[in-house]
């Protein structure tokens, strides 16, 4: 169960990827399906989705929750919001991890008001640290 639960923290840290090269049918299944999935759940708008890939991310309440459920349904984030570190870097790529693992724990957990924003804040966080890098995030 493990494995299963860091393959969705994997898959759904790469969404905000334009395009990865390598990421197999089956990872990009599954992303398409937690995309869906936090899409339905929280209203986001693709807009706000595409644009957070370029570090423009979207003061709204339905995309800072769309970012938390992406994390959630990957066993990355709690329901008080904070982010499971360990968890986030023993998920990445291993030819990125000594690169993203420091801005992982810089990061660590940004706190905001709602665990909605507590994730919008981290991955803000994150492309700040590395906007050249962001989807490796």
């Amino acid at each position: 169960m493990m494995v299963k639960s860091l393959n969705f923290c994997y898959v759904g840290l790469l969404w905000f990827i334009n395009s990865v090269t390598g990421l197999s049918e089956e990872m990009q299944e599954l992303a398409n399906m937690l995309h869906t999935t936090c899409v339905e759940e929280t209203g986001a708008i693709e807009d706000d989705i595409l644009n957070a890939r370029k570090g423009i991310f979207a003061d709204k309440e339905e995309f800072k929750c769309y970012i938390k459920c992406l994390m959630a349904q990957m066993a990355c984030i709690d329901d008080d919001g904070i982010i499971d570190v360990e968890a986030t870097i023993a998920v990445l790529p291993e030819e990125y991890r000594d690169k993203a693992a420091p801005i992982v724990k810089k990061c660590g957990t940004k706190s905001g008001k709602t665990p909605c924003e507590n994730a919008w804040l981290t991955h803000q966080c994150y492309y700040k640290e590395a906007p050249d890098d962001y989807f490796l995030i």
